[in-house]
């Protein structure tokens, strides 16, 4: 190495050592680089759980229906009516039991031609048959109101069926080849009953086209039914891909509504197609888990909107129905209504009244005594007939000593001399003078349900409100 060499070396290593003593050194090498965390993977798709919960509001009418109609006809021939012969009272458990009536079911599979529905001459008695799709929409009434009390013939026919009917016999078209004929024949208590039992009879179904000669009856589906379980527990038991495959396989006879166009192109994109199994864009276990949570998420919201309430119109105290049997693409309340129950009339056949409040919006309680004033001219309106019921706060009749749950428009009720009506709502006895019109209160809280029938058109339109129920003073 030569001297000029080793003088720059001697001088580099002198200024390392000089910079070392005097406190400094070399800049520290830079931080190692940092990769920001990578985002957590997605425990649902959004867009899909949405669509699944979308799709599961509009079916769920549909599911529950065919629920009901396996459970209402398990034993039974097809096409055949189930009656109730006795009116609910005391020790019945059903929710707001009506005691109008006696109910006749049957539940129709028009895929195989028209049924032909024969009814008796009641002799102007009130009855009703209320012809429901399988979506719960009504689709049709007969009765008093639009074909009178004179014995006749109808054939319920499918929505693609073509054909002739024999004369003398009127068509009604439903929509769905499931179809469910609620029939309501009105009694008015006691030995009465018998003899709306005897018109019950008298409700006859049969093909339009007979069976062939020698053939035998044709026997009730063997499927096993539970029939323990409520048809509403039994839908909310099921897990998406039954749900949705059920829902798949009712399609291919009840098909949507020309409305609910967008809705069919939603349920394409689910996977769902009408009479195939259920085939979903579930290709790993997100997309399954997301189907999943749609589905739940949409039973819980129908659940927690039916608890509540109806969202119905309140006035004057009373709660008019929100849901009268024909829905529309309103599918959140149809929805809603049928998780209720089921059934419903339309609103030119009746509508229902109910309130929990007196005139002056408290709690109605049976150790108050009330009084339900109707003027002359404020009766309600009805071209059928009107009844007030009362039940206690779980919805059910209350025993009382003279077994009356409910009076109305065919009672023996006593008028004033302007003819103006008084109905006392109380737990005690109101006098042998009052008896006639006095509906028996349970002890604690209760609540009154106001049932017209065949509505005049002014109560349809919510022209006419009830009158609030006045708390007596004491004597």
């Amino acid at each position: 190495m030569n001297a000029s060499r080793r003088a720059a070396i001697c001088a580099l290593i002198v200024g390392a050592v000089l910079l070392t003593a005097c406190g400094k050194s070399e800049p520290p090498p830079p931080p190692p680089k940092v990769e920001p965390p990578k985002p957590a993977a997605p425990t649902v798709n959004a867009e899909l759980k949405r669509l699944a919960a979308e799709v599961y509001v509009f079916a769920f009418p549909l599911v529950l229906s065919d629920a009901t109609r396996a459970v209402e006809t398990a034993g039974l021939p097809p096409d055949t009516f189930r009656h109730t012969r006795t009116v609910p009272d005391a020790t019945t458990a059903t929710p707001n039991p009506n005691a109008d009536f006696l109910y006749s079911q049957a539940w129709l599979d028009l895929s195989n031609g028209p049924v032909i529905l024969s009814v008796p001459d009641t002799r102007s008695r009130y009855y009703l048959i209320a012809i429901l799709d399988a979506w719960t929409n009504v689709a049709g009434s007969l009765g008093k109101r639009t074909t009178g009390t004179e014995k006749g013939e109808f054939a319920i026919v499918g929505p693609t069926w073509k054909g002739t009917l024999p004369g003398g016999v009127s068509e009604v078209r439903s929509p769905t080849d499931m179809t469910w004929l609620f029939a309501r024949t009105q009694t008015n208590g006691g030995a009465d009953i018998d003899a709306a039992a005897k018109l019950q009879n008298d409700l006859k179904l049969r093909p339009l086209k007979p069976a062939a000669k020698g053939a035998k009856p044709a026997a009730a589906p063997a499927a096993a039914v539970d029939d323990k379980t409520s048809p509403r527990d039994q839908v909310a038991a099921m897990d998406a891909a039954t749900f949705f495959s059920r829902f798949a396989m009712l399609l291919a006879h009840n098909p949507p509504a020309a409305d609910d166009a967008p809705m069919r192109e939603k349920i394409a994109k689910l996977g769902i197609a009408p009479g195939k199994p259920f085939a979903p864009p579930a290709q790993d276990a997100l997309d399954a888990r997301s189907i999943e949570e749609g589905a739940k998420s949409a039973l819980e919201a129908i659940a927690t909107s039916a608890k509540n309430g109806s969202g119905g119109e309140i006035r004057n105290g009373w709660t008019f129905d929100a849901a009268l049997g024909r829905w529309g693409t309103d599918y959140g309340k149809r929805a809603v209504s049928a998780y209720n129950g089921i059934g419903l009339n339309a609103p030119e056949d009746a509508i229902f009244m109910t309130t929990d409040v007196d005139a002056e919006g408290h709690k109605l309680d049976g150790a108050n005594r009330y009084v339900l004033h109707f003027g002359s001219k404020t009766l309600p309106p009805a071209d059928g007939f009107w009844s007030l019921s009362i039940y206690d706060d779980k919805g059910h009749f209350a025993a009382n000593p003279i077994n009356r749950y409910n009076l109305g428009g065919t009672s023996r009720l006593a008028a004033g001399a302007d003819g103006s009506m008084d109905v006392y709502v109380q737990n005690a006895a109101p006098g042998a003078e009052k008896t006639a019109n006095w509906l028996p209160a349970p002890t604690g809280r209760f609540s009154v349900i106001l049932r017209i029938y065949w509505p005049k058109q002014e109560v349809v339109e919510r022209r006419w409100v009830p009158p609030g129920l006045r708390k007596e003073k004491p004597a």
